[in-house]
């Protein structure tokens, strides 16, 4: 696809590396030259420097055939406008923008053709507390990632010794725990010094301590499957967010009825503004959030969960730190650079969470060719899991009325879990080798390596002529 990213900072440059590594021809458009020559220089795409609501800037970006505009600059304004520009004037068959207010919904009337044109709405804010909730949610999980409507869920996990399954081999599972249909699609195992390896899922595979395990289930199984693998943590109760900004707002108004809540953010005049936003029982403390005395007096040592969501990588590393070694139970570092996200990973910091790899995976579901309905990019976008709705007949598709055992997935990939019917009556199936795949099933797939994103689309494909 011919694709233009307007905007080259922390999304559009992660956008940018996740699309050229599946051979998409991008052009990124941005004001500052510097930044354009970085990208340009660590990636294979074209940099054009201009304001992105010009159309002489998105001519020279190559409008005129491009597939589709994604735009993720700064300001809400720049994004809508350029998408209506690139509708009205250069007939772009996809607009993608990234929001952050809440005023402009996706679907709603004025982001149709009429208004700003605008096909699917991007809201990275939204998208990082809805995960960060799972988390708060299922306190043992790495990840918990929903599919089919939130009907199955993709869990990442830290096997434990002691859990029932730890030390078992994948053949034995259904026997120890019989009442629950799981599928290990992945399994990543330290090598000692500092690397992990992907060990391949067969019946004779043991799990052992230590091993960051991917599950797929039904999502009313969560809870099982996590105890099956370690030993329940006790539930979160005190939360301790650092950072008042956008996302630590919207996660304290969603989750202060139901825990305690206490913010800390530097800002004295963003402390009046939260105090006005927030329940009476949500606590908002003016103070530097890497200051001992600070989370000394706070009782940071009684907290189940210290989440550091600033916008300063730094400082929301220190502050983990910190509030680990005082004995916070466990930490979360919002990071925006990648490297320092692999480095701290699997660290002291529990979970390492970077705000762009969130969104990606919203935005690969509409790059993805054939009918593709979510795409959940993992391990900082080394993996992917993404469901898909299986369409035609056995002439007509590769997928169709074939057993799973016939299907030519490429090595390490695997089919995890099929959804058959919908609504009440939808059906969460574990398949087997023998389970035979039907027109309309949605299948939930894992990939262990990006770069078999091609071959899997184009095993979904609908082709006419296929014999």
């Amino acid at each position: 696809m011919n694709i233009i990213i307007l905007g080259a900072g922390r999304v559009g440059e992660s956008v940018a590396e996740s699309l050229v590594s599946e051979r998409n021809d991008i052009t990124v458009v941005d004001l500052d030259p510097q930044r354009l020559r970085a990208l340009q220089d660590r990636l294979d795409l074209r940099g054009v420097t201009g304001n992105g609501i010009q159309p002489s800037v998105l001519r020279d970006a190559g409008a005129e055939d491009a597939d589709m505009l994604i735009a993720c600059a700064p300001l809400d304004e720049t994004n809508l406008v350029a998408c209506k520009i690139a509708h009205d004037v250069f007939s772009i068959a996809t607009t993608i923008a990234r929001v952050r207010s809440p005023e402009f919904p996706d679907g709603s009337e004025l982001m149709g053709k009429q208004g700003f044109a605008v096909d699917y709405v991007i809201q990275p804010e939204v998208s990082l507390t809805t995960y960060i909730r799972k988390l708060i949610e299922y306190p043992e999980a790495l990840q918990v990632l929903e599919f089919a409507e939130g009907r199955v869920s993709l869990i990442a996990v830290r096997a434990v010794a002691g859990g029932p399954l730890v030390g078992h081999i994948i053949s034995e599972l259904p026997k120890l725990v019989p009442e629950v249909a799981m599928r290990f699609v992945a399994i990543y195992r330290s090598d000692g010094q500092g690397h992990d390896r992907q060990v391949i899922c067969e019946g004779r595979t043991r799990i052992e301590p230590g091993d960051e395990v991917f599950v797929l289930a039904s999502t009313e199984d969560i809870r099982r499957v996590l105890d099956a693998l370690r030993h329940r943590d006790q539930p979160v109760r005190k939360v301790m967010i650092a950072g008042g900004g956008r996302v630590g707002l919207r996660l304290a108004r969603q989750i202060a009825g139901n825990y305690q809540v206490k913010i800390v953010e530097a800002s004295a005049v963003r402390c009046e503004y939260l105090s006005t936003q927030l329940p009476s029982d949500a606590l908002v403390l003016n103070g530097d959030t890497t200051d001992e005395e600070l989370l000394e007096n706070e009782n940071v040592q009684d907290t189940d969960l210290f989440l550091a969501l600033t916008n300063d990588d730094e400082d929301n590393i220190m502050a983990c730190l910190m509030a680990k070694r005082m004995g916070a139970r466990r930490v979360l570092a919002l990071i925006n650079r990648r490297a320092y996200a692999d480095l701290v990973q699997g660290s002291q910091i529990d979970i390492a969470l970077s705000p762009a790899q969130t969104v990606i995976g919203e935005l690969l579901a509409h790059v993805r060719r054939g009918d593709v309905e979510v795409v959940h990019s993992l391990r900082r976008g080394a993996a992917e899991a993404l469901e898909a709705v299986v369409r035609g007949d056995r002439k007509s598709s590769k997928v169709v009325g074939r057993r799973i055992e016939e299907i030519a997935m490429p090595a390490g990939a695997q089919i995890g879990v099929v959804v058959r019917g919908e609504g009440k009556d939808a059906q969460v199936i574990v398949p087997h080798h023998d389970t035979v795949i039907e027109a309309d099933d949605h299948i939930v797939v894992f990939l262990p390596r990006k770069r078999m994103v091609r071959q899997v689309e184009k095993l979904l494909q609908v082709s006419a002529t296929f014999f």
